[in-house]
């Protein structure tokens, strides 16, 4: 990955090991401080892609708070980052409501009867509320990421806002992208100020969600200021951005060791990281990470199927080829392993959780920041 000294993090971190990068994770607020600055908007962190609230402090200087999709969430972002707090579920129970009320800025529904169900409880709270809606204009790639989907349940398509009452609501919220640039979210900006811009008038706030990859490279930043300020300019409303990924791309890796090489047609290298249960967005999604090092199958001299320790047949991450053989204790490195990883995790079949680690490029320092034993696996259960 470029700019993070791999060789150096392979040689500290203890394995399995997820590490991020404070560098790399300064270059990518310094883009977001950017966007910020030039456009006037606001952009929290979105919990659901990263919440390793270790780093919190150091993003908290330049975002101005988080989105969180569940009362845990929100609590977590009230205690540990600061700033404000937004918070959206596809449905919420009495109780998310009461909870959420107590330490949230923004709550956001998701459909008139939650909007009307709980009205006596939040119209006096003095917490800002939205309406999540969906301009069922499709860009996503992979149906199960995307919000727009035919029969999506998430957010309030057009057609079911007439005759219903706005009253008491200040902003309106749109999340329609995954991994994606801007020319995206152009074309849907387009779409949803067709439908849904005259119920802007009078009101508060607007939130484009997230999905924005902007800390990637070729994402036409200039463009994403323009669009802000033509909201912000036009309709008089505070704009807000919640990417997840962008704050951590490139900052993370996911350090594995082999634990065995086997034979069955083809060489079969066993590591003590797990697609199932420490990367299972390669299964989900699927996509198939980059190794260090690593090629495609045949590209080098030696190609193995890569799979993790546990029961599930089809924990395997795909095939690699390598310069020189794989042989127990190597270690491998995962890129780009900080966003939906450490979030996702499970403790299946009991295998090791990998240590969560921080890495300081300025003085080569190295910090584990948790480990994790058998007791943590056992208070999962009852």
């Amino acid at each position: 990955m470029e700019d993070i000294d791999i060789p150096k993090i392979l040689q500290l971190a203890p394995s399995p090991a997820y590490v991020v990068d404070l560098g790399r994770l300064r270059h990518n607020l310094a883009i977001l401080d950017e966007v910020q600055r030039r456009s006037g908007a606001k952009i929290l962190m979105a919990l659901k892609a990263f919440a390793m609230w270790e780093t919190f402090p150091l993003i908290a200087r330049t975002l101005k708070g988080v989105c969180a999709s569940s009362p845990w969430e929100a609590q977590l972002g009230r205690e540990k980052f600061g700033g404000e707090v937004h918070s959206f579920a596809a449905a919420f129970k009495e109780a998310d409501v009461r909870e959420l009320l107590a330490i949230s800025d923004h709550l956001v529904f998701n459909s008139f009867a939650q909007l009307e169900r709980f009205r006596p409880l939040w119209e006096q709270s003095g917490v800002s509320i939205g309406l999540r809606v969906n301009p069922e204009h499709s860009e996503g790639h992979t149906a199960i990421y995307d919000p727009c989907a035919p029969k999506s349940r998430l957010g309030i398509p057009r057609g079911e806002f007439e005759g219903q009452s706005l009253a008491g609501v200040e902003g309106l919220h749109f999340h329609t992208l995954c991994e994606q640039l801007f020319e995206p979210l152009e074309r849907t900006a387009r779409v949803f100020e067709e439908k849904f811009g005259p119920f802007l008038a009078g009101m508060k706030w607007l939130n484009l969600g997230g999905g924005h990859h902007i800390t990637r490279a070729g994402y036409d930043v200039d463009a994403l200021v323009e669009l802000v300020r033509h909201f912000r300019g036009r309709y008089g409303v505070e704009v807000y951005l919640e990417p997840g990924e962008a704050v951590v791309i490139g900052t993370g890796v996911l350090v594995g060791e082999v634990l065995d090489v086997v034979r069955n047609e083809i060489d079969i290298a066993i590591l003590d990281v797990s697609a199932t249960c420490h990367m299972p967005d390669c299964l989900e999604m699927p996509y198939r990470p980059v190794i260090t090092g690593g090629g495609d199958p045949g590209e080098k001299a030696h190609t193995y199927r890569i799979g993790g320790p546990s029961c599930l047949a089809g924990d395997v991450l795909g095939d690699w080829s390598f310069a020189q053989p794989l042989k127990p204790g190597d270690r491998l490195c995962f890129e780009d392993m900080a966003h939906y990883t450490m979030v996702k995790t499970t403790t299946f079949n009991g295998i090791q959780h990998p240590h969560l680690c921080t890495f300081e490029p300025a003085t080569g320092e190295l910090k584990v920041v948790r480990s994790f034993g058998y007791e943590d696996f056992r208070s999962r259960l009852s």
